[in-house]
């Protein structure tokens, strides 16, 4: 996007907010015999009785030095819905804005725009799950934001074409959000490396999946400094808690066996497409370049419950446009999964 001037799509409320410092804002080492009596803490030591790292600065030098950009370009939340939440709050001006999704999708991108008061365009995705590009960039007026992405796609499992990802940044007059939950489970690479080429965009992960953590809450925003400068004036002060932080430092540093339990889905992504083709019922198998894979079947409610009561359970998606008879498998461990073929055979 040529032109690009960040003010004039941030609230005007927050572009004059003063943010409010917290005590650890104000004096930011807490190393050496400081006594520490500012911050209203008990002061009992027993390993969280002091308020967490605000800007979370050991962990974003570990996500700098693997992600390969500067930490002033992350941003840290309680999971991604908080990001995503932030997003809203710093560029959609409620019963005003407009946002466009493009079903089927991630359901909190819905949710969090009618939480926020926003209105939502949406565009289905075509037959092939990709994005109408000139629909997308026809559907946007003046009050138009927001363009939220997710690829891999939730619950689709498909990547979007590099193509018409380039040409939707390039093109549309707001910020576009590429939501990458699952982007270490794809063979396409991150538009986290690409941040230099386009100011309008946003790009989040998460430790939930291919790290494993999901128990604790860390979702990841990579924008420019602007951008993620905005994100920072609006966030709750100790957003990301001490005990978040140690255990995602401890995981990341942690690669070999992150890289182990990646390969290990990767095969078994492999061995379920392979397995679920024979299974009479189902009609049909989506590729998948995400940690799920979705697929067709005669019956979506009913096979859900019949798997239920074999003791699995898996998402229905039947409701979810396109998606009519669907349902998305996770990709489990090798026992999980052989349980799941073999349930599925017993049904034909």
């Amino acid at each position: 996007m040529k032109n690009f001037n960040l003010n004039t799509y941030v609230r005007s409320n927050v572009l004059n907010l003063k943010p409010y410092a917290s005590a650890r804002d104000e004096y930011k080492d807490i190393s050496g015999e400081m006594v520490f009596l500012d911050a209203n803490e008990n002061p009992f030591e027993n390993g969280v009785n002091r308020y967490p790292d605000p800007q979370q600065k050991t962990l974003k030098t570990r996500l700098s030095l693997l992600k390969q950009v500067s930490e002033k370009q992350i941003l840290l939340g309680n999971g991604s819905d908080e990001i995503l939440d932030l997003i809203f709050r710093a560029f959609c001006e409620p019963n005003t804005n407009q946002i466009i999704t493009t079903p089927p999708t991630y359901g909190m991108y819905e949710v969090l725009a009618n939480l926020n008061a926003i209105a939502i365009k949406k565009v289905e995705l075509n037959s092939l799950f990709q994005p109408k590009v000139d629909a997308i960039l026809e559907a946007q007026n003046d009050q138009t934001k927001l363009l939220f992405l997710c690829s891999p796609n939730n619950p689709t499992a498909n990547s979007f074409n590099v193509e018409s990802i380039t040409t939707l940044i390039s093109k549309f007059k707001g910020i576009v959000v590429i939501d990458e939950a699952y982007i270490d489970f794809s063979t396409e690479e991150s538009w986290v490396k690409k941040l230099h080429k386009f100011p309008n965009l946003i790009v989040t992960q998460t430790l939930s999946k291919a790290y494993g953590m999901a128990g604790i809450r860390l979702g990841i925003c990579f924008a420019s400094e602007e951008i993620i400068a905005v994100l920072n004036k609006i966030k709750p002060p100790y957003n990301v808690n001490e005990l978040t932080q140690r255990k995602a430092l401890e995981r990341l540093s942690q690669p070999e066996k992150v890289s182990e339990d990646i390969q290990h889905i990767l095969q078994q992504r492999k061995h379920l497409l392979a397995e679920l083709t024979a299974i009479n019922f189902i009609e049909f198998v989506y590729p998948s370049d995400a940690n799920f894979i979705l697929v067709k079947v005669d019956d979506a409610n009913t096979r859900y419950f019949q798997l239920i009561e074999k003791g699995i359970v898996v998402r229905n998606r039947t409701n979810q446009p396109l998606c009519q008879n669907c349902l998305r498998f996770t990709v489990g461990t090798e026992r999980e999964n052989n349980n799941l073929i073999t349930a599925l055979k017993q049904l034909q």
